[in-house]
């Protein structure tokens, strides 16, 4: 496996623990990302602050469907289920686009797609 697909294996391990720190070690400092539909943000600080997501309670349950690789760019298609604060659960699926920068994720582009009645609507 190389090195880029490491570290967001690690990244994603870092989300499944609600672990900061590990989360962080695979980030550049100046980090951008973005939720289309959602929100965007540049630095650390900023992405340590949205790392539970409003409204959710850590940590998601992720399982990478597939993941891809060319060049500074690794994208991965995932699945996963997270809690919610006022009760029950989020199913999900999601498209994840990497760019990378010397083995860090410099910017992360995300679409999250919530799955309410079966796993295509």
């Amino acid at each position: 496996m190389s090195l880029n697909k490491q570290t967001v294996e690690t990244y994603l391990d870092g989300f499944r623990r609600n672990d900061h720190a590990q989360i962080l070690g695979c980030l550049t400092d100046d980090i951008e990302w973005t939720v289309f539909g959602g929100f965007r943000l540049t630095g650390k600080e900023a992405y340590d602050a949205a790392i539970e997501g409003p409204g959710f309670v850590a940590p998601p349950q992720l399982t990478v469907v597939r993941m891809v690789e060319e060049g500074d760019v690794v994208m991965a298609e995932l699945s996963g289920t997270v809690e919610r604060k006022t009760g029950g659960m989020m199913r999900m699926s999601m498209a994840e686009v990497f760019r990378m920068r010397e083995g860090k994720i410099c910017e992360r582009r995300a679409w999250v797609i919530e799955l309410r009645e079966n796993d295509y609507r």
